[in-house]
């Protein structure tokens, strides 16, 4: 059994590796006959297209509630794992804000500069600042952000302190802000502590088939930052025990 899970996951990895590597390659050459202006949505959309077929290499059921973003906002959603973001971007073209060690991975950090994703040193007060005023842009151009405010990926049964960046800037434009809340029914596919790449693909994805809930909640405005990620929080929390407690009575 563990061998075979072994050969699942092996083979899918090299699929992914090999299916995103060759659209990618696509998207570079064909970039060169198009403006710098509409290089960029060309990579959020050949990103979509890339993510949609992914889901099917890797075997991800994904339980979906509510309603997918439709017009300009901030998604915020916890942070269980790298695989939260192409579960979230599916149908949804935004720029995730991911981590800076993201854009050395091989592939993946080439990928995700070509497709709109913001990179941040959460350690760093400029990279934070210049990431508010990147941000600040995206959203007068009426485009969506996504953002898992909570740092870092864990396996806890609620989230965990917020960062408060993004929420600000929501607040001061008068931005709505959808919380998102997302999980995964086997807890060991959390990737946290010293976990890497491919042992953790093997372990996640060599399974048959990957249990995922994922719920859109409803918007919330308001002018005041604290409000908006309290209330965030609250609607996260509760659908992430419903989940939980789901799984667990089945």
């Amino acid at each position: 059994m563990v061998i075979v899970r072994f050969l699942v996951g092996l083979i899918r990895l090299l699929l992914f590796a090999i299916t995103t590597f060759t659209l990618f390659c696509w998207l570079l050459f064909t970039n060169i006959f198009y403006k710098n202006s509409r290089k960029l949505y060309r990579g959020l959309v050949y990103r979509r297209f890339i993510i949609r077929i992914l889901h099917g290499i890797v075997g991800a059921k994904v339980i979906v509630y509510g309603n997918e973003l439709g017009n300009k906002g901030l998604v915020i959603s916890n942070h269980r794992s790298y695989f939260d973001s192409i579960v979230l971007l599916k149908n949804m073209l935004a720029y995730p804000i991911a981590k800076k060690e993201v854009a050395s991975w091989p592939l993946v950090g080439a990928v995700a500069k070509a497709s709109g994703v913001l990179f941040v040193n959460r350690n760093s007060k400029s990279s934070r600042k210049q990431i508010l005023l990147e941000i600040t842009e995206i959203f007068k151009r009426g485009y969506t952000v996504l953002n898992t405010p909570e740092g870092t990926t864990h396996n806890k049964p609620t989230t965990i302190p917020f960062k408060p960046g993004a929420f600000v800037i929501a607040a001061q434009l008068g931005i709505p802000v959808v919380p998102v809340a997302i999980d995964y029914k086997d807890l060991n596919d959390a990737w946290i502590g010293n976990d890497t790449f491919f042992p953790h693909f093997i372990r996640c994805f060599g399974k048959w088939q990957t249990e995922i809930k994922i719920s859109y909640l409803d918007p919330i405005l308001s002018e005041n930052a604290d409000e908006l990620i309290a209330k965030s929080k609250e609607q996260i929390d509760r659908e992430l025990i419903r989940f939980r407690n789901e799984w667990n009575a089945a």
